[in-house]
C-alpha cells in the first residue's frame, strides 16, 4: 500500500513540475513509435521474521523454495492478471516482440528479456535477493497491480506449483520462445483471460471485477470503432 501510495504521489509529482516548466509529461506505456515503450518493472521479495524469505544460499539458483513457488505462481497466472498490470488499449503496443518488453511467459536469472528476472546479486548481499516481474507498464493502478501481482505469486505458494526451467537465450529476437506460452496481445483477449480467472474474482472481489471489466471493453469497443492513421496512410490510396 505504501509503494502504491509513492507511485501515485510520483506521477502527480512529475506531472506538476512539468506543467510549471511548461511541458507535459506522460506515463503513457507507448507514447512513440519505433522505440521501446514505458514499463514499470516491480521488484519484489517476501520477508519473514526480518529476514528474506526469497533466499537459501544452498539452492542452485540461490532461491528458496518458496521463491521458486512464487515464480511459478507468476507464470500460472501472468495472463489472467495482465488486463490489470497492462490495463489500457495503448499496453499492447509495448508488448510487442522486438521493442524490449516481455511477451513471453518465462522467467530467467539476469535476463532482461524473461518476464520474471532474478536479478544477480552478490554473495555478501544475499538480503537484496528479490524478483523483478517486468510486464507491468506506469499507467497501471497501482493498487490493483501489485495486489495482484502478489495474489498470483501467493497462489503458487499455497498451491506448492512447480517452478519450469528458466529461458535461455534473448527472448527478444524474433522467433524466439517458440515453445513458451505468451501474455495477451490485446486488450480484448485480457479481459477475457481475466473474466474466466477464478484468482482476479477472488482478489479483487466481484464488484471491481465487473466494473474494470465494463469499463475495459467500453475502451475496447471504441478502439475498434476508430479508423486511424495507419488506416488511411496505408489502405486510402490503395483500396
Amino acid at each position: 500500500l505504501t509503494m502504491a501510495d509513492t507511485v501515485m504521489t510520483v506521477r502527480h509529482v512529475v506531472k506538476a513540475l512539468a506543467r510549471q516548466a511548461g511541458i507535459a509529461a506522460s506515463f503513457m506505456p507507448k507514447p512513440l513509435e519505433g522505440v521501446q515503450g514505458s514499463g514499470m518493472h516491480t521488484h519484489l521479495s517476501l520477508w519473514r521474521d526480518d529476514a528474506n524469505a526469497f533466499v537459501d544460499p544452498d539452492d542452485r539458483y540461490g532461491l528458496s523454495e518458496l521463491a521458486h513457488r512464487f515464480i511459478a505462481g507468476l507464470l500460472a497466472h501472468a495472463g489472467e492478471i495482465t488486463a490489470v498490470t497492462n490495463q489500457w488499449v495503448n499496453s499492447y503496443k509495448r508488448l510487442v516482440p522486438g521493442h524490449e518488453a516481455p511477451v513471453h511467459v518465462s522467467w530467467a536469472r539476469n535476463n532482461r528479456s524473461a518476464l520474471v528476472r532474478v536479478p544477480t546479486i552478490k554473495a555478501s548481499k544475499a538480503d537484496s535477493t528479490r524478483l523483478e516481474y517486468r510486464a507491468p507498464d506506469p499507467a497501471a493502478n497501482p493498487y490493483l497491480c501489485f495486489a495482484v501481482i502478489l495474489a498470483a505469486g501467493m497462489a503458487g505458494v499455497r498451491g506448492a506449483y512447480e517452478l519450469p526451467e528458466e529461458a535461455s537465450g534473448n527472448l527478444f529476437d524474433r522467433g524466439a520462445g517458440r515453445d513458451l506460452d505468451l501474455l495477451p496481445t490485446t486488450l480484448k483477449e485480457a479481459a477475457d483471460r481475466m473474466e474466466r480467472s477464478a484468482l482476479l474474482h477472488e482478489t479483487l472481489g466481484e464488484h471491481l471485477v465487473e466494473w474494470f471489466l465494463r469499463n475495459k471493453r467500453a475502451e475496447w469497443a471504441a478502439y475498434a470503432e476508430t479508423v486511424t492513421p495507419f488506416e488511411l496512410d496505408r489502405y486510402l490510396p490503395q483500396l
